[in-house]
């Protein structure tokens, strides 16, 4: 899967390593819902780092579509917010 972190680029992400991303996904959709910045801040953050760690970064001049578009770190809680699907931003 293409995911793509905003202001950063895109990385390979393969099918293996969703099934993690989903649960860190869903602990930021948990905090979002109770509107705990810090456990929203938090959550956030492990979810890039995640991406950044089991990810394969595509070359800047990649033309792939990307299947998957995630929040900068540094988003508000609202914008995330809005972001998210009936999924979470990550869907199963």
């Amino acid at each position: 899967m293409i995911v793509r972190l905003m202001g950063e680029g895109q990385l390979d992400v393969a099918d293996a390593d969703l099934s993690s991303l989903n649960t860190l996904d869903a602990e930021l959709e948990s905090a979002i819902e109770t509107g705990d910045e810090t456990a929203f801040r938090a959550a956030l953050h492990a979810l890039l780092e995640n991406v950044r760690k089991v990810g394969r970064p595509l070359p800047a001049d990649s033309l792939a579509p990307s299947e998957l578009i995630l929040p900068p770190a540094d988003a508000h809680i609202d914008e995330v917010r809005a972001m998210l699907g009936d999924e979470g931003l990550i869907p199963d």
